[in-house]
Formats: structure tokens, C-alpha cells, sequence
């Protein structure tokens, strides 16, 4: 049975045992066959298999009382918290990586359990910048290994109570002592995974509301001046996010990844990797939805027939097929040219580079968040109470789907970045 339950069961067991996840594994494989290359797709199917052992030797329920951050450690051994990077520099060398092999990453986790997914994406946030600026020093690698194989989540703590989506004026302030650390005071939150973090990169900056004067740091949250309370958000009831007080928390110098003046850079160079990557999260959860979909309505019967052949159904399934399969193949030739320019040069893009990929970026997460949003609830509205109910994981995959709009940048954020694109773009004429 795909999903124990202590309620009724609502599908048949044929049903039932037919929305396995080997089986909508074998779906989604059939689909992008023609996409990935025999190495990608054996990467792909690797990581498959991790998790079909994973859930059988667990007996995984998915129910909403798993704790999801329990099963970290086994995929953090395996390389699964994150290929974007080979992290030669801890002694890892990962192969593959790059954005593509994350990807293909992410898809097969998604599948196995959304929200687990939605939590190992803020570790990869965690991550990346202090991938970018580690500078060899040791506390700095430790901190990233430990990240890298699972020994710990992550978080990155922008969002303020006050400020939401505008990144830029923050109130989170930072001053520096004479000894070269920084004292951190000032309030964040909605920050994925917090609570349960060791590791934490924290933005603030010199002076209130000028993001000139912004700063970036590695926090560790067994510090004094940590203070972390949990904000449940009844959609995702498995992944704990944060809602933090700084209290003259001191930052030694080893542990600050951008001086006051660095911190907006690297928040800006992290934007391109973190909106593709909840792109990636969109369409992965389309994947999904349209497998339980598709596999449900080729077997149920009403009116004595699949209920796959009324127009009403079939129609409408293709539909979203066709357009997630479209918007798939959009977004590997954008992540297939990203990991070309990144080895092309040696890992940092150049500026002119950088910004153009900044909006291609923003269209991604604006259109593919969109479309899980009209593809999890159409696919769950064709299955009826099926898709509603307990059962299977449609119920996850439709309630995380209305906040991928909302999380890395609103909605109209990547409106408003677009739009000044074209800004710019008529400025080029």
C-alpha cells in the first residue's frame, strides 16, 4: 500500500498498490527518456533507487507526524542533500554535479516525499554561499561538510517581519568590534529549517534600511544571542520554519563570508541558483501530481469506462502533460547552458552574464510555480475525494504548491524584476 493511515482508505487496494512509487517512478522515466542522456538519466535512476530502498527499510507512511529531518543523515551519506558543487575543497569530489545532475536530484526526491524536498532546498541555499566564499578556512569547509553529508540542516535567515520580500532595507543590524567580530541584533523570519539548523547564514547590515552597508555571515545556532521560535504553516506541517531573535550575537571574524559593503553582492549572485532551483521544485511537483493523475485515471472506472476517456478528464490531463513537459524541456536548455558558462568560466560568471541570467531566472520561477500551482490542483481535482484525502501525496503536493509563488520572492517581485529588464533591454536599443 502506497500510504498507511489511521482514517479510512479511500482507494481500492488494486488502485492503491498501482500508485506505488516505483510506478510513478517508471511514469515519469517513460516521459523523460527523451530529454536526459544515458548518463543523466542513470544518475536519475540511482538516486530512484535510494529512495525506493530508503522507503521500504524505514517503512516510510509519509504521514504528517514523519519527522522528515530524522532521515537526513542517510541521504546527506549518499550525496543527496545537494550536487550543485563536487566539494573537492572537504574531500567529497561529488560526480556528478552542476545544476543539471541537482535537478535531476530534486525530482526524484520531490517524488518521494515534497516536503522533505522543500527542507533539503533550504540546506542547498545554506550552502552555496558559503561554497562561494569559504576562502579555505577551516571553520568555514567544517561548517560546509557538515551541511554537505547531512550531519545538519541548513537556513538563510533574509526575510524580516517588517520587510517581507524587499530584501534590500533590512532592519537586522550589525556592528563591528574592535576585535574584527560583529554583533548581530534584530528580529527574521519564515526562514526553512531554522529551527532545526546548526548553520545559518544571516544577511544584515551596518546601518537600517541602506543595503549598501549589508553584511554576510555564518552563524552557528548554539551561540549566545541565538533565539529561534517555530512558525507552522499549516500547508508544509512537516518542515519547521523560523521566526529568529538576535540578541548582541557575536560573530567572529573567521565566520563572516562578506564584510559590510559584500553582503548585497552575495545575496544578488545567490538569486539566479536559488529561483531556478524552486523552479525546478515546481515542475517536480507537476511530475508528480501528473503521475498519480494519470496512473489513477487510467483505472478508476465510472459509467462502466476509464475515466480517462471522457474529454472532460483526458482532455484536461493532456493539457497539463503538454504543458509541463514543455516547460521542462525550457528549463533544462537554461540549466544545461548554466552549468556550460559556469565550467567555461571556472566557476564566476561574469557581471554582464550574471545579470542577464538573473531575469531568465526570475521568468522560470514566475511561470513554473504558476503552473505546479494549476497543475497539483487540476490533477487533484480529477481525482476527486482521491485526491484529496490521506491516502497518497497528492494532499502534499497540492498544499505546497500554493506557497511555491511565495517563497525565494512573491509573485510580483519577479514581475517587478522582469519588468525592469525590459527596462533595460529598450535602454540597449
Amino acid at each position: 500500500m502506497l500510504k498507511k493511515t489511521s482514517y479510512a482508505q479511500a482507494i481500492n487496494d488494486e488502485i492503491l498498490e498501482k500508485l506505488s512509487l516505483k510506478n510513478r517512478y517508471a511514469w515519469v522515466n517513460n516521459n523523460l527518456q527523451s530529454i536526459l542522456t544515458t548518463e543523466q538519466f542513470n544518475f536519475f535512476r540511482k538516486v530512484q533507487r535510494f529512495c525506493l530502498k530508503f522507503e521500504k527499510k524505514h517503512d516510510i507512511t509519509h504521514k504528517t507526524d514523519e519527522d522528515i529531518y530524522s532521515w537526513i543523515p542517510e541521504f546527506g551519506a549518499e550525496g543527496y542533500i545537494t550536487r550543485a558543487h563536487s566539494f573537492e575543497c572537504c574531500d567529497l569530489n561529488q560526480d556528478p554535479h552542476g545544476a543539471v545532475p541537482d535537478f535531476l536530484r530534486n525530482l526524484a526526491m520531490d517524488m518521494f516525499d515534497p516536503q522533505f524536498a522543500m527542507a533539503g532546498g533550504a540546506t542547498v541555499l545554506a550552502i552555496n554561499p558559503v561554497h562561494e566564499h569559504h576562502e579555505n578556512i577551516p571553520v568555514r569547509l567544517e561548517a560546509m561538510k557538515e551541511l554537505a553529508t547531512g550531519k545538519t540542516p541548513g537556513a538563510i535567515c533574509i526575510t524580516e517581519p517588517e520587510r517581507g520580500s524587499d530584501a534590500v532595507h533590512m532592519l537586522t543590524t550589525c556592528d563591528e568590534q574592535p576585535d574584527g567580530s560583529f554583533l548581530l541584533n534584530g528580529r527574521k523570519i519564515f526562514n526553512t529549517n531554522a529551527p532545526k539548523s546548526k548553520w545559518i547564514v544571516v544577511y544584515a547590515t551596518s546601518e537600517q534600511n541602506n543595503g549598501n552597508t549589508m553584511a554576510q555571515f555564518l552563524v552557528n545556532s548554539e551561540w549566545d544571542g541565538w533565539n529561534c521560535e517555530r512558525v507552522f504553516i499549516p500547508w508544509v506541517p512537516k518542515v519547521h520554519l523560523g521566526h529568529e531573535t538576535f540578541e548582541n550575537l557575536r560573530v567572529p571574524k573567521e565566520y563572516i563570508l562578506g564584510g559590510i559593503g559584500k553582503g548585497r553582492e552575495h545575496l544578488f549572485e545567490g538569486l539566479v541558483p536559488e529561483r531556478i532551483g524552486i523552479a525546478a521544485m515546481g515542475i517536480s511537483e507537476s511530475w508528480g501530481a501528473l503521475s498519480f493523475a494519470a496512473i489513477y485515471a487510467n483505472m478508476r472506472k465510472q459509467f462502466d469506462q476509464e475515466i480517462l476517456k471522457f474529454q472532460g478528464v483526458g482532455f484536461l490531463l493532456s493539457e497539463l502533460w503538454a504543458k509541463t513537459t514543455n516547460l521542462t524541456w525550457g528549463i533544462f536548455k537554461f540549466i544545461e547552458n548554466y552549468d556550460e558558462k559556469m565550467e567555461k568560466f571556472g566557476g564566476q560568471l561574469p557581471p554582464n552574464i550574471a545579470r542577464a541570467l538573473v531575469a531568465s531566472a526570475s521568468q522560470f520561477k514566475f511561470h513554473c510555480t504558476a503552473l505546479t500551482k494549476e497543475v497539483c490542483y487540476e490533477c487533484a481535482n480529477l481525482m476527486g475525494g482521491a485526491g484529496l484525502c490521506d491516502n497518497t501525496l497528492m494532499h502534499d503536493l497540492l498544499n505546497i504548491s500554493r506557497i511555491q509563488e511565495i517563497v525565494g520572492g512573491s509573485r510580483q517581485i519577479q514581475q517587478y524584476i522582469m519588468s525592469m529588464a525590459l527596462r533595460q533591454l529598450f535602454k540597449m536599443i
